[in-house]
């Protein structure tokens, strides 16, 4: 009767921290250890206990985990950064990989700015379309006619 307290106890302390912490973190460690405690009631051994356990957690991480995941991040939008990709800008200082120079006026704000293509200057004056976002920098192609 000893293991069934303990797979209560470890059941009730894992939705305790799910509960708090509402971050998919040990959900699947409560499935096994349900498992494990019906286990226990039907007089199977602690090895199988243990082993239904580990088993069921991993296969409920595995298989569930990424679809919870999807299901939980559905309603998250694009944030203005991402909504910058494929607006035109003006490019205020040359674009240039090789010395490391380029900027580009986006809505009134100043961002360093480079090349998609790192062979191609882009000249101070004209147009470039926003290709990506990496870090504090725009990453630009040349704006064709």
């Amino acid at each position: 009767m000893n293991a069934v307290y303990t797979w209560l106890l470890l059941t009730a302390a894992l939705l305790v921290i799910e509960a708090l912490t509402a971050g998919l973190t040990t959900i699947w460690f409560a499935g096994g250890s349900i498992v494990a405690l019906i286990l226990t009631f039907l007089g199977a051994p602690v090895w199988l206990q243990t082993g239904a356990f580990a088993a069921v957690s991993l296969i409920l991480l595995l298989v569930t985990r990424p679809l919870a995941l999807k299901y939980m991040n559905k309603g998250k939008g694009a944030t203005s950064l991402d909504r910058m990709i494929g607006r035109e800008v003006l490019v205020t200082e040359q674009i240039d990989n090789l010395r490391g120079t380029g900027e580009v006026q986006v809505d009134g704000q100043y961002w360093m700015a480079r090349s998609a293509d790192s062979d191609l200057t882009i000249e101070k004056g004209e147009t470039a379309r926003v290709r990506s976002i990496q870090g504090v920098k725009l990453i630009v192609d040349k704006k064709t006619a």
